[in-house]
């Protein structure tokens, strides 16, 4: 066999790869506590579970539209005007099997050999790996700690040149819980305007998980760039919905056919009950939403206080998101090199920064997707394995 050289290209999600570890080492006996994964630890609330099962027995097992069920759609779009004040027709609105395949589709219109397209660093890993197996290249624009991990809107700006199709922004962020301040929207939006060619797509996943009096900034504020802009969102992280494989991207009129197309092309349809299931997300009570995010906030501040006592460690406090991302070059140990440790010898799974791209070595993913008991615990073992290299 011979498989086409852009395979080769493709990368993957560190994530897994230490998820798959660490549940070995959990078959072996070991006690292993999980700051990898990002996913939110809670279930998917009831009333949604409900409304997905009764579709199931009210017989929707076949096939649906590719762009997703016309009552989905706009309860998505009432979402964002009423969330957004924003007003999005639903003919916009794509419904996908989770948020990545959104991302996909954009990196496959735009994307082909002479093409550049713009990328967060560190960023997810996802995007890097999409631009590359386009036939792209991937431009990174880095996010650095002192600046609370927002870009620099004069320093993305002068990145564009003839050959940019595409910029990628995502806040709040992963891996760096960062939001980008709406000064940087402002003077991005405005730069852009003196490349009309250039498009946008905005990973909004992470928009109803702020914190300390943050509101999230949607591009959709920005009416000028709105004929060349993609929001990707959906429910996985807000509704802990990551297993129902269920998002949505708001594409500008020109390319809703093309992506339209990919859609039928690559997977026919979302699954029929997880689109019910998404409507009773969206329109039943958002207590757990509340919940769910005040509990990430406690423990935000747990982590980032614990992480900071650490020996070599210093961490910004997130404003979104439900990660943490502290600077572990006062250890001396490389990222990877500490990620491997942390599982293997104290049986913390964390994921290192060069995953999310090349600014990232020097750096840590601790996810809050855990009970503040185990996080606290965490913590202790990694102080207690540091302490010991200290020692020795």
């Amino acid at each position: 066999m011979q498989p086409a050289q852009r395979m080769s290209t493709l990368g993957t999600e560190t994530a897994f790869e230490v998820l798959a570890r660490a549940q070995q080492l959990e078959r072996e006996g070991r006690d292993i506590i999980n700051l990898g994964i990002g996913q939110p630890d809670f279930k998917t609330p009831g009333h949604i579970v409900e409304a997905g099962a009764k579709a199931l027995h009210d017989g929707h097992h076949g096939y649906t539209p590719s762009p997703g069920i016309v009552p989905l759609r706009e309860a998505v779009a009432e979402d964002i005007g009423r969330r957004r004040r924003v007003e999005v027709h639903p003919d916009r609105i794509i419904v996908v099997p989770g948020g990545k395949v959104t991302m996909f589709f954009a990196m496959m219109i735009f994307g082909e050999p002479g093409a550049q397209i713009i990328y967060p660093d560190p960023g997810f890993p996802i995007y890097e790996s999409a631009i590359r197996f386009s036939g792209a290249e991937p431009v990174p624009i880095p996010l650095r700690e002192e600046r609370d991990f927002s870009f620099d809107p004069e320093e993305l700006l002068s990145l564009i040149t003839k050959r940019t199709r595409l910029i990628i922004v995502n806040s709040p962020a992963n891996p760096t819980g960062g939001a980008i301040r709406r000064a940087h929207l402002d003077r991005l939006v405005e730069g852009l305007a003196d490349h009309p060619e250039v498009a946008i797509l905005s990973d909004e996943i992470y928009s109803r998980m702020t914190y300390d009096g943050i509101e999230h900034t949607s591009l959709l504020d920005y009416p000028q760039i709105a004929d060349r802009l993609i929001v990707l969102d959906g429910w996985s992280k807000t509704y802990a919905m990551t297993g129902w494989r269920l998002g949505y991207g708001i594409w500008p009129p020109a390319l809703v056919e093309g992506a339209t197309r990919l859609a039928v092309n690559c997977h026919s349809c979302v699954n029929a009950s997880a689109q019910f299931a998404g409507i009773a997300a969206l329109e039943g009570p958002q207590d757990s939403v509340l919940e769910m995010v005040a509990a990430f906030d406690e423990r935000r501040s747990a982590i980032v206080r614990g992480l900071g006592a650490l020996p070599g460690f210093r961490c910004r406090t997130p404003v979104g998101a439900f990660y943490a991302f502290p600077n572990i070059t006062g250890t001396g140990i490389e990222s990877e090199t500490l990620q491997r440790r942390l599982l293997e010898e104290v049986g913390v799974a964390v994921i290192a920064g060069p995953s999310f791209g090349a600014q990232g070595e020097g750096y840590l993913r601790f996810s809050c997707a855990n009970s503040k008991e185990n996080i606290e615990r965490a913590l202790s073992r990694i102080d207690g394995m540091l302490a010991d290299d200290i020692r020795t």
